[in-house]
């Protein structure tokens, strides 16, 4: 008997059983909507299981932050999986935003680590002092402030989705201004460009947003914060507050050709970058997870949107799948 056909052979197929094999139903239905002709209500309905009373999503949606309750970075996942699908608005938009209203700071903007509501359960990933595991990269506080990285990519898709609360103006504003900040700091770190470039993706006032890019773009390339030469990036130390092994590379500040970011970069660049991205795929199918985690089950989890994410960057500059 010839098993070879049983064996698939392109990078779509490999990455299908891979998703098949080890995802989430979330990632199985988005897989099916954007690369086998599913529909969008099987992937909505996914969602919902880990939205919360409060609004807010939660339940690990993002695979890093363990446990129940809501959190921003939940928010800024759930509002990317409803823009990839074309339901980024409606009640949904409205619910979430009145979630956001809510864990404001007093500057506007979303906190990078929020306190768990009192009495929620301890997860795996290391309890807080308000009994909850603290978002990947650092504690929560009792009185966090407005962060660039929850607030940007939040309400860059809300504007790139037309959507309009009230929430959205002093929000707004934080991300301008912090934006301008990031551009006159010394050492920016890579994760704050991925944010400013998430806001300006969405921004509504385009000439003010490609003018800030054109020079953010000036001061990533002069400070070297993204891998124009992914092989070499391999040998090199990582960027302070990165774990060994973590790059940015061109393909993720510029996932499609119409990201605000493609212009920083030369099409060799791009391609390289691309190639790398292409050559990444692992035998099993799926791609790499670059960046370390809190827990066993959110690695296992997160491969799947790693995935997703590469299919579509390279679908998206026209590379055969």
């Amino acid at each position: 008997m010839d098993r070879s056909a049983a064996v698939p052979s392109s990078p779509l197929a490999r990455a299908e059983q891979f998703v098949w094999l080890t995802a989430r139903v979330l990632e199985q239905r988005r897989f099916a909507y954007h690369f086998l002709g599913g529909g969008a209500d099987p992937v909505e309905t996914a969602l919902t299981a880990y939205l919360g009373d409060d609004g807010g999503y939660g339940h690990a949606l993002e695979p890093d932050l363990r446990g129940p309750h809501s959190r921003p970075q939940h928010a800024a996942h759930a509002l990317r999986v409803l823009d990839g699908i074309g339901r980024c608005g409606g009640r949904r938009a409205e619910g979430l935003c009145r979630y956001l209203t809510e864990i404001t700071t007093p500057d506007g903007a979303l906190p990078a680590h929020r306190p768990a509501p009192p009495g929620a359960p301890v997860a795996s990933g290391g309890p807080t002092a308000s009994g909850s595991p603290a978002a990947s990269g650092g504690p929560a506080a009792d009185d966090p402030a407005g962060d660039l990285l929850t607030t940007g990519p939040v309400v860059g898709l809300l504007h790139r989705n037309d959507v309009w609360h009230a929430w959205l103006f002093r929000a707004t504003d934080f991300c301008w201004a912090a934006v301008a900040a990031l551009e006159e700091r010394a050492a920016p770190r890579a994760e704050e460009v991925l944010a400013a470039v998430a806001f300006l993706d969405g921004a509504p006032d385009r000439p003010r947003a490609l003018a800030a890019a054109e020079r953010l773009g000036r001061r990533v390339r002069k400070q070297g914060l993204v891998a124009l030469d992914p092989e070499a990036a391999r040998d090199t130390p990582p960027q302070q507050g990165h774990p060994p092994g973590r790059r940015i590379f061109v393909h993720e500040v510029a996932p499609t050709p119409a990201a605000p970011a493609r212009a920083w970069f030369t099409d060799a660049e791009v391609e390289r970058s691309l190639d790398f991205l292409a050559d990444s795929q692992c035998e099993d199918g799926g791609w790499p997870l670059r960046r370390s985690t809190r827990a066993p089950g959110a690695a296992l989890e997160s491969r799947p949107i790693v995935t997703i994410e590469a299919l579509l960057t390279l679908r998206a500059y026209g590379r055969a799948l």
